[in-house]
């Protein structure tokens, strides 16, 4: 054998094949890409700015939804009929932010539909994304709340029930187990609303011990707001009852990088809901829609939490790198991060960062 052979046989000794990185790939039921409706809530303020900026997105990535689009505004005195019906057909929903009447006895319309729909459990996800710098870093936490009872319902008379707190304990605790997360804390006001907060903390203590393999701990709620503040990185999925949980729930968002880019999400057991995660209702101050600078992201990545829920994973992982990868480059920004693009600027730069 010539000695060329001989090298190039130790070279294919000493060097392997390159392997595939991806994952294994995701097998659809037959039908499972026929493309499904969405019904759409543009709301007030920004929200036209932001569901169009979803909109542009998912034509330009030929994503397998459709919308069903339906104007609804925080001023009407309930939501139209044909939209429930629309919600409940389609199962799904992306909105924008309703404008929330303060004072005067008017009920939220975001309350409402949490309430027609029993959308029973929200759901922020927050956590550190790169090339956005923070004062902490590892913050990773998902804030998971009740959504249907309690002073934050609408309701402020009414009390917590052990039906409602068992059900969010179960989907807090399914949520960490099929998430792979490690640790559910249960925030609380036991000691003061020892018979609220303390069959909250009853539910959520049967629940837990059903997860032997998921830690279970429990965390007054003054003391979870300065933990928050100072140490969030020892958070993983957090538990709450209604109002705490809007308070835990933008504190968070705040720590990990602002409320323009946590995704979130309100679910039932039959319909869900996807919108802004933090300062949901936000519906931006009035020079934002008229400079059109509204911040898109956090809808944007709350629409890929949508596309993995409908199980469209692979659309869903390409917008959420596009979105990422914007954010790491740092070329545009809305002023809410320190930048001055305008949405649409931020639109066209996740376009074309769509693999």
């Amino acid at each position: 054998m010539s000695a060329s052979r001989t090298s190039l046989s130790l070279l294919r000794t000493l060097v392997p094949y390159k392997t595939q990185t991806r994952a294994v790939t995701y097998m659809p039921r037959p039908g499972d890409g026929s493309p499904r409706p969405v019904t759409l809530i543009p709301g007030d303020g920004i929200g036209p700015l932001v569901t169009n900026a979803v909109e542009q997105v998912m034509e330009a990535m030929h994503a397998p939804v459709y919308f069903e689009k339906y104007q609804v505004h925080g001023d009407m005195k309930q939501i139209p009929q044909e939209v429930i019906d629309s919600i409940r057909k389609n199962k799904v929903c992306l909105k924008g932010g309703l404008r929330t009447p303060k004072g005067g006895g008017v009920s939220s319309l975001n309350l409402h539909l949490r309430r027609e729909l029993d959308l029973y459990a929200s759901l922020v996800d927050c956590c550190n994304l790169p090339g956005l710098p923070t004062r902490h870093e590892n913050v990773d936490i998902v804030v998971i709340r009740e959504n249907t009872e309690g002073e934050y319902s609408g309701l402020e008379h009414e009390v917590i029930t052990k039906f409602c707190s068992e059900r969010i304990a179960k989907y807090a605790f399914e949520y960490a187990y099929l998430n792979n997360r490690k640790k559910v804390t249960a925030v609380h006001k036991a000691n003061i609303m020892k018979l609220a907060d303390g069959l909250f903390l009853e539910s959520c203590r049967e629940v837990a011990a059903r997860y032997p393999t998921i830690k279970y701990d429990e965390i007054i709620v003054d003391n979870c707001c300065m933990q928050l503040v100072s140490k969030p990185e020892q958070f993983d999925v957090m538990i709450t009852p209604n109002l705490y949980g809007n308070l835990v729930a933008n504190t968070a968002a705040g720590i990990a990088g602002g409320t323009g880019v946590m995704p979130g999400g309100n679910v039932g057991a039959e319909h869900a809901v996807f919108e802004q995660g933090a300062s949901a209702g936000n519906v931006g101050k009035k020079k934002m829609v008229e400079q059109k600078t509204a911040n898109p992201l956090a809808l944007l990545l709350s629409s890929a939490m949508m596309l993995r829920h409908l199980q469209f994973p692979a659309f869903a992982n390409r917008l959420e790198e596009a979105v990422k990868n914007v954010i790491l480059e740092g070329k545009y920004r809305t002023k809410d991060l320190g930048g001055d693009s305008t949405t649409q600027q931020v639109v066209d730069a996740v376009i074309a960062k769509i693999e």
